[in-house]
């Protein structure tokens, strides 16, 4: 369609809605106000005209009585013909169009008496008896039902459509804008595009949204996963790493050379052997002296690194106490909360429960005839009412239980968990203890350290001097009983080789600490590369209702560009920081359901020109309760105003004059 326009020349009634008949004449086409006391049939004119049309009253009912009834409700005349007809101009051309709603009456075989069996319609186009079909698909041909609804009734957009498709309806008359217009709208969206590729903006923000949640959850894992590893940590013997590899390869020197010995004593050779090495031993002697006092100063800067190594566990402790205590404070904070909601739950239970049954909100009579309904229906109708209420009431109920029992077990669960990580906190408290006391001890031990030790203190000088007088004493033993030196020797060896089997076991223990280490320095690590990878996150997030904002802003000045009176907020900020879709008619602010009377006509009537415009039709509009406007906006359509006015008890009809609302 393009530039049509409809107009009402006449509008005639017969028997329709209490009209036993009227018939308005608007001289040509012309605006009309139409005058008549509450009750005296303004909306019927209306009710007839889109019945007429569409067999629904102007509420967009189908199911509407269209016989005049009585006082008591009962149809006051059986019989007469309900009609209303219709003489429109539609584009300079004349079309009458009209129906006839009848009851029909036929008399059965052997009967004299004729009996109501229905009713039955009959359809005229330009005077012409059509069938229901071809007087539909005229009427459509002329103009859409849909089409038609919106520019006739000012109040149809904004109370009959859902905001759904009254916002699709804006979205078709201004148009709706691509991602890329508003990116190019705001110059800090410039990196979105490279962040969405091939996604739209909610698709995007659902991928965030399980990005952030499962990175929390790694981050959260991984101070238990760190705890995991600490517990995994071996016993480690009191004497250093460096000291035990010492003993180790003295000890294998020994098992090396008991082994030589006894096959020495076996080949009958030892004795000469034994003095050889007593010799050795001299020299090996003169030599560890010399290295343990060349080396006075590489041990005390040793025992510096162990004091370093001491102080930094400490310090690894105190972080983890700390964290521990952090951790309670803030399930405190969440019990505390749990346990307030649920309190209000429970009060909120507690005045349901207490809610009673009002049992006299139904009907005792009967809605079409009016006589008093049986009691066995008064009581099933009482019955159905209460087993509602019972039913509503226990629902709620059950809600809210549910609701606040979650809350309740929330709070238990974290106080256990706070109970447990205190008894962590105590027990981390004696290591910190230990921790400490080995600092001490570490720094008492460097304070006694003298860069010229007592050689007759050092392990593997002490150890020569034990293996020469071993080896003395062998010597004399050989020469009392080379058998016995022999079982001697085996002795020695099975014992040699238990005690490096423990020193070995000893040795993969410092192994198992310094993989035990380099986990946790890999899991803090990780935990850093979450963090940062979060807040990339927060950022894109960020961008994306950034976005959304942008839209919104230009979406709306769009759309509002288009409407001289009405404006319409298209999305609702939620508590959360996000943005849901809407549509809500606003006029100088005010939403259209706090709106009187005359700016709701008015905005509806602003809307239907703006409608009229994109659709290229304008039809006549019935304004009802008009006199609540004292300037009405102009339209291209036809205006019918109904105007309620003291003391026209009977339809008064004039021609308007149209003035431009301010």
């Amino acid at each position: 369609m393009s530039n049509q326009r409809m107009v009402l020349l006449e509008l005639e009634l017969i028997g329709f809605k209490g009209a036993r008949h009227f018939k308005l004449d608007s001289a040509g086409g012309a605006d009309l106000d139409v005058f008549g006391e509450n009750a005296a049939g303004k909306t019927t004119l209306f009710d007839a005209f889109t019945w007429l049309k569409f067999d629904k009253d102007s509420q967009n009912k189908k199911d509407f009585n269209i016989k005049t009834l009585d006082s008591a409700g009962k149809v006051e005349q059986s019989g007469a013909d309900h009609e209303v007809r219709a003489v429109l101009q539609v584009n300079g051309k004349r079309v009458e169009l009209r129906k006839v709603f009848r009851e029909k009456w036929s008399k059965k075989r052997g009967s004299a008496i004729a009996e109501f069996t229905g009713h039955e319609t009959d359809y005229f186009i330009d005077g012409v008896p059509v069938k229901k079909g071809e007087f539909n698909a005229y009427v459509d041909s002329l103009v859409k039902e849909d089409l038609f609804k919106l520019l006739t009734s000012p109040t149809f957009f904004n109370e009959q459509l859902k905001w759904q498709d009254r916002r699709k309806i804006l979205l078709e008359v201004c148009g709706d804008m691509s991602d890329a217009d508003v990116i190019a709208g705001n110059a800090e969206l410039a990196e979105l595009p490279a962040i969405l590729g091939d996604r739209s903006i909610e698709d995007q923000r659902k991928v965030i949204a399980a990005k952030r949640a499962e990175i929390n959850k790694q981050i959260e894992m991984i101070p238990t996963r760190i705890d995991e590893v600490n517990r995994s940590f071996p016993d480690l013997p009191t004497y250093s790493e460096d000291v035990l590899d010492q003993q180790i390869e003295v000890l294998k020197g020994r098992i090396a050379a008991k082994e030589a010995e006894q096959q020495r004593i076996e080949s009958g050779a030892e004795l000469v052997a034994k003095q050889k090495r007593v010799a050795e031993i001299e020299g090996e002697l003169l030599q560890i002296k010399n290295e343990v006092q060349s080396g006075a100063l590489d041990d005390l800067a040793a025992k510096r690194r162990t004091l370093d190594d001491k102080r930094r566990k400490a310090q690894e402790v105190e972080f983890e106490i700390a964290s521990l205590r952090r951790q309670i404070e803030r399930n405190d904070v969440v019990i505390k909360d749990r346990e307030a909601e649920a309190e209000k739950l429970r009060a909120e239970w507690r005045k349901v429960d207490a809610e009673t049954f009002e049992g006299h909100s139904h009907a005792t009579d009967c809605p079409t005839c009016g006589q008093a309904l049986p009691e066995e229906q008064v009581a099933e109708a009482h019955e159905k009412a209460l087993k509602s209420f019972n039913v509503s009431k226990s629902n709620r109920k059950e809600r809210i239980f549910v609701t606040g029992k979650a809350a309740a077990e929330e709070a238990g669960r974290l106080k256990a968990a706070n109970t447990d990580q205190l008894v962590m906190v105590e027990q981390m408290q004696a290591g910190l203890h230990a921790a400490r006391e080995a600092v001490r001890a570490a720094e008492a031990e460097l304070a006694a350290t003298s860069p010229a030790p007592d050689i007759s203190n050092h392990p593997a000088y002490t150890a020569k001097l034990e293996e020469k007088a071993a080896v003395e004493s062998e010597i004399t033993g050989l020469r009392s009983a080379s058998q016995s030196a022999l079982s001697d020797a085996r002795m020695q060896l099975a014992k040699m080789r238990m005690e490096a089997e423990a020193l070995e076991r000893d040795k993969a223990k410092f192994g198992q600490v310094n993989a035990a280490k380099q986990r946790i320095a890999d899991l803090k690590a990780e935990e850093r590369q979450l963090a940062a990878a979060y807040e990339q996150l927060e950022r894109e997030l960020f961008l994306t209702e950034e976005f959304i904002r942008t839209k919104v802003t230009m979406l709306e000045e769009k759309i509002n560009g288009k409407f001289r009176f009405a404006r319409f907020k298209l999305f609702e900020q939620q508590i959360n920081g996000g943005l849901t879709e809407c549509c809500e008619t606003l006029y100088n602010g005010v939403p259209y359901s706090d709106m009187n009377n005359a700016a709701r006509i008015n905005v509806g009537l602003d809307i239907i020109n703006t409608l009229s415009e994109h659709y290229g039709f304008a039809a006549p509009i019935f304004i009802d309760n008009a006199e609540a406007v004292t300037q009405l906006a102009e339209t291209r359509g036809q205006q019918i105003r109904l105007i309620v006015s003291k003391g026209d008890k009977q339809l008064r009809v004039v021609p308007a004059n149209n003035q431009e609302a301010i």
